[in-house]
């Protein structure tokens, strides 16, 4: 078997979408708004040839193969970022004390949980837009990462040390994920 030499990945950009390339930074923009992301850590070469963006390594080892697919990847969620957006939706549980979720300013507030005096707070990252309705808490935004990272903050803010957690189930979870702003 013989050495690859050049991975390539083509990604159709969709029209009424304006993606620039500067360097290894890429910039789209959409209805919805506006995504960068910088790839200069990245061994790989990315180009614009009308509307496909191109992601290539010349002489690929299996690390720089696979950053070829990762780079073209993080591209695709930027686009459907600015068409759709994301939303993550995570469940209150609680069976013990009933917990109380809000938003302030840039934090999601966690009060009561299993009874605690002091408030968990969850960092709300980016242009993300948080929603508490009832049971549920909605997370939107266009940056996956962004979105992502909120929904583990919050996840992450009402993780149980020192108790069983299939006994304890206490806390907010994320149950659903999907693309497209509801």
């Amino acid at each position: 078997m013989g050495k690859t030499i050049l991975e390539c990945i083509e990604t159709k950009v969709p029209e009424g979408l304006q993606l620039t390339i500067d360097q290894k930074k890429v910039t789209v923009n959409g209805p919805l708004g506006e995504v960068q992301q910088d790839f200069t850590h990245a061994p790989v070469y990315i180009k614009k040839v009308d509307d496909k963006v191109i992601v290539e390594t010349r002489w690929p080892n299996k690390k720089t193969a696979a950053m070829v697919k990762t780079v073209s990847s993080r591209i695709r969620k930027m686009i459907i970022g600015v068409t759709e957006g994301f939303t993550y939706k995570l469940k209150i549980v609680f069976a013990h004390f009933p917990i109380s979720v809000k938003v302030q300013n840039e934090n999601v507030i966690i009060e009561n949980f299993y009874g605690e005096r002091s408030p968990r707070i969850a960092k709300i990252v980016g242009n993300t837009k948080v929603e508490v309705n009832a049971e549920d808490v909605i997370v939107k935004g266009i940056n996956i990462d962004e979105v992502s990272q909120t929904a583990a903050n919050i996840q992450q803010a009402t993780r149980i040390k020192k108790f069983d957690p299939r006994v304890f189930l206490d806390g907010v979870y994320v149950y659903e994920k999907t693309e497209g702003i509801q």
